[in-house]
């Protein structure tokens, strides 16, 4: 007989968490990999973005459709009960900020800022850094209250285990990317003999972490070069990194002639934004996934990518690499890519065939025997 699995989804509220929860449920059959029965916890709007199937049960209660208080106090006080009553064998929290009780539990670690280290200090005295700091202390705590633990890359496992020690059980288990990627791919051609301009796009909100404004000043860089590049930003954003951004908008392009901000976008838009561009930027110095690196990789475009954090370990030998925080260093990646046809078409060819590893197929298989394996571990 299968086990029962219960989600705790009240806190997936980021679009990697609403993409992780739908790709599980949505591929696979959980009842080959030992699971009968599923129960999903949320607020409507998640619940009904989710699949049906006859092993899923969605539960909505009222408590979640309010305040960040009341959805606390609903899952430190009536979640636990609420799973018991299911006849749960185990609980997935998908967020490591999770204050549940209930036991046994799998947690999944999603958030890097509070753990990369360096990236805290870009906020200074500040409400944004003591939220962090105090993310930090619960996340750890659930980390290591948890049964079994879910990292998304090896590196976010390495680098938050130097924090909380190390864990018992532990999987690295990365997300997957939707085919909708795979299927539109990149339509357009390479520009040849300087018929148009380069089209290059960074599709990411605005975060101090995030470094749009470097990007700028480098595609400025390669104009002055003779290059013809455009820029195109696609994310919204706000605060200090929307500021800076902004000001170097106006400062390396004051006619807005060949930067973009289109600001934010759907995530089932992304696809056609990949598909107008000829050349994809990612200058993110702190990520636990790079969901939108992933997505690029299926489409097919060759990247010119941040050399920090898991970013190598995901991409490998499917980009060319910079400094996130020099602008010199992003403009040569760019032109290299520009400037040898051979390695563009190699690098966007290898860049494309590992996205295939990242497949929500997997993705649910290996989520799905690890929560079999540590609710059977502890009979």
């Amino acid at each position: 007989m299968g086990i029962v699995v219960g989600i705790d989804a009240s806190r997936n509220r980021s679009g990697g968490a609403k993409a992780h929860l739908a790709g599980i449920l949505g591929a696979g059959n959980p009842a080959e990999h030992g699971v009968s029965a599923v129960h999903v916890w949320s607020y409507r709007g998640l619940l009904d973005a989710l699949p049906d199937a006859p092993w899923l049960t969605k539960h909505n209660p009222p408590e979640l459709e309010g305040s960040l208080l009341t959805e606390a106090l609903w899952q430190l006080h009536s979640m636990p009960g609420e799973v018991r009553r299911q006849r749960c064998d185990i609980l997935l929290s998908p967020d490591a900020g999770t204050i549940g009780s209930f036991r046994p539990s799998v947690v999944m670690s999603r958030d890097m800022l509070s753990y990369e280290p360096g990236e805290m200090e870009r906020y200074g005295l500040s409400k944004a850094r003591l939220r962090l700091q105090l993310l930090r202390y619960i996340q750890a705590r659930s980390l290591r209250r948890a049964d079994g633990v879910i990292f998304l890359t090896q590196h976010a496992a390495q680098v938050i285990q130097g924090v909380t020690g190390r864990l018992p059980r532990v999987a690295v288990i990365p997300h997957g990317v939707g085919e909708t990627f795979r299927r539109a791919g990149s339509h357009s051609s390479w520009p040849a003999n300087g018929e148009r301009d380069i089209r290059c796009v960074y599709v990411s909100n605005a975060e101090l972490y995030k470094h749009q404004w470097f990007v700028v000043e480098a595609i400025g860089e390669l104009r002055r070069r003779g290059y013809r590049v455009r820029l195109t930003l696609a994310g919204g954003g706000a605060g200090a990194a929307r500021r800076r951004l902004d000001e170097q908008i106006r400062l390396t392009d004051p006619q807005g002639t060949f930067v973009t901000s289109i600001g934010a976008v759907r995530h089932s838009e992304v696809p056609d934004v990949l598909a107008a561009a000829d050349l994809f930027i990612f200058a993110s110095s702190c990520e636990n996934m790079p969901n939108t690196l992933v997505e690029a990789m299926a489409s097919g475009l060759p990247i010119a990518c941040s050399d920090r954090g898991p970013m190598p370990e995901v991409l490998q030998e499917g980009g060319v690499y910079f400094d996130p925080e020099d602008s010199g260093s992003i403009a040569t990646a760019i032109e290299k890519i520009i400037a040898d046809n051979a390695l563009r078409v190699v690098i966007a060819q290898r860049a494309q065939a590992r996205s295939a590893q990242y497949s929500w197929t997997r993705c649910a298989r290996e989520t799905w025997r690890f929560l079999r394996e540590s609710a059977g571990a502890l009979v």
